[in-house]
């Protein structure tokens, strides 16, 4: 009988949901620095760019893999935690020591910006599943990383990847709350919009 039950009843799901990945999916600005990410798994992760949708699907982002023996042509070139300017983010010891930097073949345009936006989150939420963390770095000085890559196009993006280390906490919100991120006892705060606020009636 109990053999019976065994077989009858569901398998455990082994992968998390969407709903989970995008729970974990957060903005990490410190990183373990003794953790090095492979560079099979930055390829893992921008493997994601080969099944993701694409306006027109033109496909006009290129990605460049960086590594740790090449994080210094990209750290001093990025600013995290723009609303918390006096944290100086990241912190000496914490900062990630991998990146791919996204580049676009053509002119940023609407349809760009809309695979930008697609590509990035769902490169995020892949780093996720496997064990790491991730932030868009909107913020980097976009002429000086593509001269230290020597780059042959101009990048419009770059994602930080390692192993996180902060605390990272979702706070709902009315839509007329600030929606500025902060910190508390050492909790990051991310402040979202109640999904009662987010439809339209």
């Amino acid at each position: 009988m109990e053999d019976h039950l065994r077989a009858a009843a569901p398998a455990k799901r082994t992968t998390p949901s969407l709903s989970r990945l995008l729970e974990r999916n957060r903005s990490h600005r410190a990183y373990d620095s003794s953790f090095i990410v492979r560079e099979d798994q930055l390829r893992r992760i921008v493997d994601v760019a080969t099944k993701v949708p694409s306006a027109r699907n033109q496909q006009v982002l290129r990605f460049r893999m960086v590594l740790s023996d090449e994080k210094h042509k990209v750290l001093p070139h990025i600013r995290l935690g723009g609303a918390l300017p006096e944290l100086h983010l990241p912190r000496a010891g914490e900062e990630p020591n991998a990146f791919i930097v996204i580049c676009s073949t053509v002119a940023v345009s609407h349809y760009v910006s809309v695979d930008l936006g697609i590509v990035a989150q769902s490169m995020l939420l892949q780093a996720v599943e496997i064990g790491l963390n991730g932030i868009c770095i909107g913020a980097f000085d976009a002429k000086a990383v593509k001269q230290e890559l020597s780059l042959p196009y101009d990048p419009v993006l770059v994602l930080a990847i390692g192993r996180g280390k902060d605390n990272i906490r979702l706070k709902p919100i009315t839509e007329d709350d600030n929606h500025a991120y902060y910190r508390e006892d050492d909790i990051h705060y991310v402040p979202k919009v109640r999904v009662e606020d987010l439809i339209l009636k």
